[in-house]
């Protein structure tokens, strides 16, 4: 394809952009106020940060678990939507509610009784007792307080999840920013105990969060249930849970491997930062503010991504498969774009970002080097992102689990190991290393959606 037919017209960057963007808020906002939740932690001091960086970390298997569940039967969803069957997106509904909430209570339970082990996992590097003690204790005090959350959490991804596959980003926007305005009230008030309450540190920013989450969750079931109108598949959703098996059946196979899928791959980020703190407790709070400027600064190429699935889901559920090859290839250049733009910003603010916090001349250091690298690699990261989408939006999950878990788990997990145990080499090089492996991955998503393999309807 050459560069001129690559390009969209100002019709199709419209469209892409009319769904993109409420996502791009959406984001950007959670993970601006991430950012200031990092801050004021990092105020408390460096074990604050460090151990609720661990909780974050352990709890971001449980984010990846629920986005796999939503996003295997969100791919029939977008495609219902596409047809234009009402009641398969009602039962695409349905069948999130229950896997998520089942998802929700079991995790619940294992991060309770298993939280003490869990956070002693990353505290094996070079550190005091001490600090070692400290941050075990806040990151499972803040895990306690979070699993409260979990449930909630669960129910919004299945609210938010759907609305968005059928193409309304705008609502779920509005919810997060409702939780965020919570949230960073709650923050304020609970972690340095403003308003005469107590000052509560971490625990008041987990406190906080469990009470955003519940205000979200709470504006998504009053606009959906308000407006059928522009929701159909609510009428009725909810007078009984009954599905055909042999839809279920369809819905738990696609979901299975993309829930394996997250969950292996959040396991492999969870060892990975953990052979980073096998060098010292410092890498733990660097890695932290890494991160979290990584969030904010990816907002444009995740969201653009992300739209790749619905948009050309959508495509496919109405039987335009030449459309929906073509929309993929130009929505995976735009998401390219938005990650080069990104990845200059991050490596600009490397030396500026992390003066914001209370930390260590080491750890601000290290803090500089790694988001410079971070920024280097994020253009690899936006087109395997991109193509991840452009894979799965076809139905093969199993392909999709393959391509994004197989390479986390053959050549990720296996480098950053053997570097951190059997060599001498630092964080900054390790981290490079590791990600620089990312353009194996480019040249094997390129591969695979210039076959075409992945573009199938699968709702016919």
């Amino acid at each position: 394809m050459s560069i001129k037919n690559r390009l969209g017209t100002k019709s199709f960057y419209k469209m892409v952009l009319a769904i993109t963007i409420p996502m791009i808020v959406q984001n950007g906002l959670t993970n601006f106020v991430s950012l200031l939740d990092n801050l004021m932690i990092g105020r408390v001091g460096t074990n604050a940060i460090s151990g609720v960086a661990i909780a974050n970390q352990l709890m971001f298997v449980f984010w990846l678990l629920m986005f796999g569940a939503t996003a295997g039967v969100g791919i029939f969803t977008a495609q219902y939507y596409g047809k234009g069957d009402v009641k398969g997106v009602r039962d695409t509904f349905r069948f999130k509610l229950i896997a998520n909430v089942a998802l929700a209570v079991v995790s619940g339970v294992v991060y309770y009784l298993m939280a003490p082990t869990l956070v002693s996992l990353f505290l094996e590097g070079d550190g005091t007792p001490e600090d070692a003690a400290q941050t075990l204790e806040i990151g499972v005090s803040y895990i306690n307080i979070i699993i409260v959350s979990l449930v909630p959490i669960a129910l919004s991804y299945a609210y938010a999840g759907t609305l968005k596959d059928t193409g309304n980003t705008k609502v779920p926007m509005i919810a997060t920013m409702a939780a965020i305005l919570v949230n960073l009230v709650g923050n304020a008030i609970l972690i340095y105990g403003l308003c005469g309450l107590p000052a509560m540190g971490a625990d008041g920013a987990a406190i906080a969060t469990v009470i955003s989450r519940y205000v979200e969750l709470l504006v998504l079931m009053i606009y959906t249930g308000t407006h059928s109108e522009k929701n159909p598949f609510i009428v009725g959703a909810f007078r009984s849970f009954r599905m055909p098996l042999s839809l279920v059946s369809q819905f738990v196979l696609k979901s299975l491997p993309l829930m394996a899928n997250e969950s292996l791959w959040a396991l492999g980020m969870t060892i990975l930062n953990q052979c980073y703190s096998y060098r010292s407790l410092d890498a733990v709070a660097a890695v932290n503010i890494e991160t979290t400027l990584w969030n904010l600064l990816t907002v444009a190429f995740i969201a653009t991504g992300e739209a790749v699935g619905i948009v050309v889901g959508q495509k496919l559920g109405s039987g335009d498969i030449d459309t929906a090859k073509d929309y993929a290839v130009k929505m995976r250049d735009l998401t390219v774009f938005f990650g080069v733009v990104c990845g200059i910003i991050m490596m600009f603010l490397s030396p500026l970002f992390p003066k914001l916090y209370n930390i260590t001349d080491e750890v601000s250091a290290l803090s500089t080097t790694l988001i410079f690298i971070s920024g280097i690699v994020m253009p690899l990261m936006a087109f395997t992102h991109a193509s991840y989408f452009i894979i799965r939006s076809g139905g093969n999950t199993f392909i999709t689990l393959v391509f994004d878990c197989g390479y986390t788990w053959l050549i990720v997990v296996p480098l950053a190991y053997c570097l951190s145990r059997y060599t001498g080499v630092s964080v900054p090089i390790m981290m490079f290393s590791v990600q620089l492996a990312e353009i194996i991955k480019c040249i094997i998503g390129e591969i695979m959606v210039r076959s075409g393999i992945w573009a199938k309807n699968i709702v016919k």
